[in-house]
């Protein structure tokens, strides 16, 4: 593979590019691409053709870049997420119905988390938070949940070394948190990161105990908050339970089932059946 004068290779170089582009960067001009990545602006422009050529990026009317429906046709395929949010959506949706708001899915990426579904009352208190984010695990309730469940040497390397400058910094205070979560089972959060917004997560469980991602809700300080706590505790368990029969019944399946044959398909983006509700991809406000 053809590297340049500092031995990055090509792909690695295309990989810059594609992940210059994120939630509150959706479309950039070359010249912004070749700012962000230290690209330069010929390799840059040539690239982008490359990914355009491919259906991976697209032009739009300014003539920016944005991400093409090639990129989300791949990443929508990615395991174990889509099946996950597969099961859990109805029972996500009636959480949405009970506590209003909004929902959301996340799993953890390195040291990072990722909303992998979301849902929003169109009535919902403001909350930052979109699909597709990715936020620092100390920097938000879900991500405590999954950092909570991860090996004692990685929640050292965050809680001595956190780069993300948004979360506490005292580390004896974030083990006890983590403690606590992991002794209740939850993640209560008022005010954080939206200081009017109560976050709660739980944890969603793959068969075995392993925990493979976050359940939460975002909801008003006060008392809805106070009420929604066995809410999406109970519906956590419900999704973790479902997840494990579905496994249990894709392995115990005739082999033609895996192949395919007589497999139903389920839109991700389907519309979600409650009234007053939307799949939230910004700022509620």
């Amino acid at each position: 593979m053809a590297r340049n004068s500092n031995g990055e290779s090509a792909f690695s170089r295309t990989v810059r590019v594609l992940e210059a582009f994120g939630p509150r960067t959706p479309a950039l001009t070359v010249s912004e691409l070749s700012r962000r990545t230290g690209i330069s602006m010929p390799t840059v422009s040539r690239l982008v053709s490359e990914l355009i050529e491919h259906g991976w990026l697209v032009r739009d009317a300014e003539r920016s870049v944005r991400v093409g429906v090639r990129m989300w046709e791949l990443a929508s395929r990615a395991a174990p997420a889509v099946e996950l949010c597969r099961v859990a959506q109805p029972y996500a949706v009636e959480l949405l119905g009970s506590v209003g708001h909004h929902v959301q899915i996340s799993v953890r990426q390195g040291r990072d988390m990722v909303v992998v579904e979301r849902l929003s009352a169109l009535d919902a208190v403001h909350s930052n938070g979109r699909y597709a984010d990715r936020l620092p695990l100390l920097a938000s309730a879900p991500g405590l949940v999954l950092l909570a469940h991860t090996s004692p040497e990685f929640q050292e390397s965050l809680l001595t070394e956190d780069p993300s400058g948004r979360s506490a910094t005292d580390p004896a205070l974030l083990r006890r948190r983590l403690n606590e979560i992991r002794s209740t089972g939850c993640a209560y959060c008022p005010g954080m990161p939206d200081p009017d917004v109560t976050v709660i997560a739980v944890p969603l469980r793959a068969p075995g105990g392993r925990v493979m991602a976050a359940l939460s809700v975002a909801v008003p300080n006060g008392e809805r908050a106070r009420g929604a706590l066995a809410a999406v505790s109970r519906t956590g368990a419900r999704i973790s339970q479902a997840y494990a029969e579905r496994n249990h019944a894709n392995a115990t399946a005739p082999a033609h089932r895996h192949s395919g044959e007589g497999r139903r398909t389920v839109s991700h983006n389907r519309p979600v059946p409650v009234p007053h509700t939307r799949r939230s991809t910004g700022p509620i406000g």
